[in-house]
């Protein structure tokens, strides 16, 4: 946390921190060239006074601030304008016709009609935005035409991302995006088995560790580090706060059904009034909290 800037200054700053880095960071070393390694090696302080030295002007003190999710929200929202939004559920971005859910020549009819814009998440989902108040129902009608209304899901599947990996990606060591929704229904069983189906647990997985969909910030997930074999890490924060801690290395889904089994059984009863799971399991005692990068592995239950 360096400051706070106006929405006015936003860009002006974000150009700064990127110029920042361009003079300070890394290019020598992949493993050493990340924007998080030029902070740490400057120091927090020092990076700060890099970015106010080329902006030429103080950055104002931090102010409070509170995230409550990290998640989409699906279905029609109104905008502050009466503009319709709804966003579609993408299960890990992935548009495609397949059987029963032609997603791709339904957002090909509906880009025919909408005279607003398309937005994808972060999330990897979809919203069809500034939607006019007379031309709703023609996108409703497209919506449930070509199934992309469908939001009854659950929370996990809800909260469940993946990135690409086989066949596409050539850093890819393990699957993800074609086993995160195999495996997320059989992890859907035991959470309807403890009354859970509609709790949201942000879960991620990604082929290697590049971690392009955020394992790292998830309240579980699996990074693949060869065919069928993760890196189970629990703890990160609900709200994106917290980066996760390594809980188990070498599992499968096997091992994976295994220790979530009992564990969202404990989860159920004994959780807290609106305690989330990544929080639970620190409190539980399965991980330490990660109160910074450089202690990602200190204090996990790996070797």
């Amino acid at each position: 946390m360096i400051g706070f800037v106006t929405k006015e200054q936003g860009c002006d700053v974000a150009e700064k921190i990127m110029l920042v880095q361009r003079d300070h960071g890394d290019r020598t070393n992949r493993k050493h060239a990340r924007l998080k390694y030029t902070v740490d090696d400057m120091t927090v302080e020092g990076f700060k006074a890099a970015v106010e030295e080329r902006l030429g002007w103080k950055l104002a003190p931090e102010r409070a601030y509170k995230f409550e999710r990290n998640i989409d929200t699906f279905g029609w929202q109104t905008g502050w304008d009466g503009k319709k939004h709804f966003t579609c559920f993408i299960e890990n971005g992935r548009v495609q016709d397949e059987p029963g859910k032609d997603f791709k020549t339904g957002l090909r009819e509906i880009a025919k009609v909408h005279k607003g814009v398309f937005r994808l998440t972060a999330n990897q989902h979809l919203i069809i935005s500034d939607i006019e108040p007379s031309e709703e129902a023609t996108i409703a009608k497209l919506l449930k035409k070509y199934g992309l209304d469908n939001v009854d899901f659950s929370g996990l599947r809800l909260s469940s991302s993946a990135c690409v990996a086989f066949p596409t990606c050539g850093l890819a060591m393990a699957e993800s995006e074609r086993y995160l929704p195999v495996l997320v229904d059989k992890i859907e069983t035991i959470l309807e088995e403890n009354g859970l189906r509609n709790d949201s647990i942000v879960m991620r997985m990604t082929g290697c560790p590049n971690g392009c969909a955020r394992p790292w910030v998830a309240e579980a997930s699996f990074v693949g580090k060869s065919k069928d074999n993760y890196l189970m890490m629990l703890g990160g924060g609900y709200t994106g706060e917290r980066i996760s801690k390594p809980y188990r290395d070498g599992v499968g889904e096997k091992e994976i059904l295994d220790i979530l089994r009992p564990m969202i059984k404990h989860y159920a009863a004994d959780r807290m009034d609106g305690e989330k799971f990544g929080d639970w399991t620190i409190r539980a005692g399965y991980v330490k909290a990660t109160d910074e990068g450089r202690n990602f592995y200190k204090d996990s239950c790996i070797e």
